[in-house]
């Protein structure tokens, strides 16, 4: 019906939205058609009843009928609306005719009254409906001759009352539309929001690998570098005297004195950089208190109940592997952080006899992990399993990843003990 044109904006809202939308549109022509074909029925039934002939009763009432059932079919097919106003003043010249015949059928304005209120502008529904309310006023005075206050105040009431039927269901539309393009709008901004986030991220990584291979760039040439250009420079020079026969043993022992000591100056300074090179986390703690200490604050700053288990006899590890042991638990935990929606998260570390492992195991939402390993990385995230992944391969270890939607998720990294020997 082109009453309804309006609940085609809705396809572009939300599944649950257009639903409700839908269900709404549909529950109110359900309803105005039912009360439409009643009225018919009773107008035609006391129509007879008052000696009308059958025939003009059926033909009027078919007619009618014939014309606002078609409308309802058309209005599936156009949303004109001067078709739908030609199509209600069409009804209104139909619905003349059978007062005409019978002052009965003044029982069909109700449905002109809500129809005007739907299809045309307040104003030419008004002019509208105050015709249609002077026929049926008149149209028992031009059968009978006489009249009512009630054939004059019941019309008034069921018009007026149509009319803000009609005008405030167009209003809600019309607030449910802004709505839903507000929300429209606003996921997404939050979309974009998070695309930028990402991309910060992703920049704000590259940005601090390139500062980092500076600086050690930096700290290589102005320590290392410089003592290894010195050594070579007096072993340059101690060969080209020995070669030419004036260096004595004091000059010789000078020589290796000053390479000593370059040396020992060049790999202090190379145990300097390496150990800026030490998480800050395993600054002086062992991994179990690392991860303990990681794990009280998550819980501090999200709420989620979190659990360490260590086995007994969990061996001593070297540096490397620690290391990468520890920045495996940061990136999942920050996976749990981000993404997660977990009430609980355990973490366990074991001893697997050549190997040890680390498990961190969620309660949260989950993800499609199927074939995570080939999929590339996008928008949705993955940077961070690769990267652990590629992190653990260098010690010689595995990552397995196992999670679907709606059952958590679980991270299991193993290394063999073996990789870079005993602190």
């Amino acid at each position: 019906m082109p009453q309804f044109s309006t609940s085609a904006s809705a396809e572009d809202a939300p599944p649950t939205t257009v639903r409700s939308w839908r269900g709404l549109v549909g529950s109110i022509r359900v309803g105005q058609s039912v009360i439409t074909a009643a009225l018919i029925v009773i107008g035609a039934l006391r129509a007879v009843a008052d000696g009308t002939p059958v025939p003009w009763v059926v033909a009027v009432s078919v007619v009618f009928a014939g014309w606002y059932f078609g409308g309802l079919l058309l209005s599936e097919r156009t949303r004109d609306h001067a078709l739908a106003a030609g199509w209600l003043v069409g009804l209104a010249l139909i619905w003349v005719g059978a007062v005409a015949i019978s002052p009965e059928f003044v029982w069909l304005a109700f449905p002109l009254w809500l129809l005007a209120g739907f299809v045309m502008r307040m104003r030419w529904a008004i002019v509208f409906s105050l015709v249609v309310l002077l026929v049926v006023i008149a149209a028992p005075l031009a059968h009978t001759g006489t009249t009512s206050y009630a054939n004059i105040i019941g019309p008034v009431v069921g018009g007026v009352f149509a009319l803000g039927i009609s005008r405030g269901y167009l209003e809600l539309v019309r607030d449910g539309r802004e709505r839903q393009r507000l929300i429209a709008s606003l996921v997404a901004a939050q979309q974009e929001t998070a695309a930028l986030q990402d991309e910060l991220a992703v920049a704000q990584r590259d940005a601090g690998a390139v500062a980092e291979r500076t600086r050690l760039s930096r700290d290589v040439h102005d320590t290392v570098a410089q003592s290894l250009t010195s050594i070579g420079m007096i072993a340059a020079s101690a060969t080209a005297a020995a070669d030419a026969g004036t260096a004595g043993p004091d000059a010789a022992a000078r020589a290796f004195s000053q390479i000593g000591e370059l040396a020992r100056e060049g790999l202090a300074d190379t145990r300097r950089i390496v150990d800026a090179l030490m998480p800050a986390q395993l600054e002086g703690a062992a991994l179990a208190d690392a991860l303990r200490r990681m794990l009280v604050r998550l819980h501090d700053e999200t709420g989620i109940r979190t659990e360490l288990r260590v086995d007994e006899d969990f061996p001593p590890l070297p540096v490397t592997t620690e290391v990468a042991l520890l920045r495996t638990a940061q990136s999942a935990l920050a996976n749990v952080r981000l993404h997660a929606r977990a009430g609980r998260v355990v973490v366990t570390m074991s001893d697997g006899g050549d190997a040890v492992r680390l498990d961190v195991v969620d309660d949260g939402i989950g993800f499609d992990a199927t074939g995570w390993a080939s999929r590339p990385a996008g928008p949705e995230g993955g940077y961070g399993l690769r990267a652990i992944r590629e992190r653990l391969r260098e010690l010689g270890g595995t990552l397995d990843v196992e999670s679907a939607p709606g059952q958590g998720a679980a991270l299991s990294a193993s290394v063999p003990i073996a990789t870079g020997g005993e602190r």
